[in-house]
């Protein structure tokens, strides 16, 4: 890239505001810094990335929301984030910007880059889902960035069509998942859980979805412990909700195991069943052999929104890459007890279901690369390789 040289390194803005954007972020700080250790890598990222030696210009977790009702609440924060990041782009003669997943903010940044600091490329890591609703955003993405970093593998297309370059690089969270696949015994053996039924809840990862998704999950647990008395419940938290979730469930009947942060695979693959909100765990969820109920509900407003732009048939990245219901959907108005607690309850009570769900899941699994060159290290090597191209 013009600008840069032996005396002047790469410099590199970083926006990560959500946590799935941080744990992207710092994986990508470390693969960046490892092919080019002079690299000036600066913007706003989260603990993880801070933990990999970024330091962020702000404290992000005012931007870390979810739905529309909520992106609405952060909108005047997020304009005022992104300005500053534009500014300390221009003043930091930053060569590029990665945008890292969150697209409201994203968006928002991509726009004020283009007008305050219109000599830095703008690449965007984790595309927006077009595949999941608003296929338009490619519009979007073709005037206001120069490249798109996928996580998943049938993204591409929708970007090469309006000639947008894109490269699937992999996702360094499932790829970290499948690396460390849990141990189910041990897990079972360190909380001194026999060999009863046990049940994994995880109602999300964002203070909006423990209380919209909690509640019902409580009542789902309630209902399925008086159909197995001996059933027992395993909870992971996200450590950004950890005491929200605790408090969350507090109420849950059936004897409940809560899994430190290092141990979540273990927790994940201790379960005979997952019931999961939609999201990353339900891959996480796949790749540990769990067989998963997926659920999701939004305040009305969010789900007003999102019945008028979701053109996806399936909400879980398994299910889209299947092109099929492996895991069993329930969304919105189908996310409630009397319907969750009778799906979750066949899955418990019969081995030969759970069996069919997870040999789905190996073909998902290969379609995802998580056995190739780490995934970090593949969105370095081709985002240096477009900027060098620049």
């Amino acid at each position: 890239m013009s600008g840069t040289g032996p005396d002047r390194p790469l410099s590199i803005l970083l926006a990560a505001v959500e946590p799935s954007a941080d744990a992207l972020g710092a994986s990508l700080v470390a693969a960046l810094r490892d092919r080019a250790p002079d690299i000036k890598v600066f913007g706003c990222g989260g603990a993880l990335m801070g933990a990999a030696g970024f330091e962020s210009a702000f404290d992000t977790g005012e931007l870390a929301v979810m739905g529309f009702t909520d992106v609405v609440r952060a909108l005047p924060v997020g304009f005022q984030r992104a300005r500053e990041l534009a500014a300390l782009a221009r003043a930091q003669a930053a060569d590029a910007a990665v945008l890292i997943d969150g697209w409201a903010f994203s968006r928002i940044t991509a726009k004020r880059l283009r007008a305050l600091s219109p000599q830095t490329k703008v690449f965007k890591y984790a595309a927006p889902q077009v595949w999941a609703s608003r296929p338009q955003r490619v519009d979007f993405v073709k005037h206001y960035f120069d490249g798109v970093l996928t996580l998943l593998p049938f993204e591409p297309p929708w970007f090469d069509r309006v000639g947008v370059q894109a490269a699937f690089v992999g996702n360094p969270t499932f790829e970290k998942a499948y690396g460390a696949r849990g141990d189910g015994a041990a897990f079972r053996a360190r909380h001194n859980i026999d060999a009863s039924p046990a049940l994994l809840v995880a109602p999300g990862s964002r203070r909006s979805e423990i209380t919209h998704i909690a509640p019902v999950f409580v009542e789902t647990a309630n209902l399925l412990s008086k159909q197995v008395p001996a059933l027992k419940i395993i909870v992971a938290p996200a450590p950004a909700v950890a005491e929200e979730t605790r408090a969350a469930l507090a109420t849950i009947k059936a004897p409940v195991f809560f899994a430190e942060p290092a141990e979540k695979y273990d927790a994940f693959a201790a379960a005979d069943v997952a019931l999961a909100a939609s999201g990353t765990v339900t891959t996480e969820l796949a790749i540990n052999k769990t067989p998963t109920v997926v659920a999701y509900r939004a305040d009305v407003l969010t789900a007003f929104w999102a019945r008028r732009v979701v053109t996806s048939p399936f909400a879980s990245i398994v299910n889209v890459a299947a092109g099929e219901a492996v895991m069993p959907e329930f969304i919105q108005e189908e996310c409630a007890p009397e319907k969750l607690a009778p799906a979750v309850a066949a899955l418990l009570s019969d081995e030969a279901q759970r069996a069919v769900q997870t040999a789905r899941f190996d073909d998902v699994i290969a379609r995802l690369g998580l056995d190739g060159p780490p995934a970090a290290g593949r969105a370095a090597d081709q985002l240096l390789a477009w900027m060098a191209k620049a």
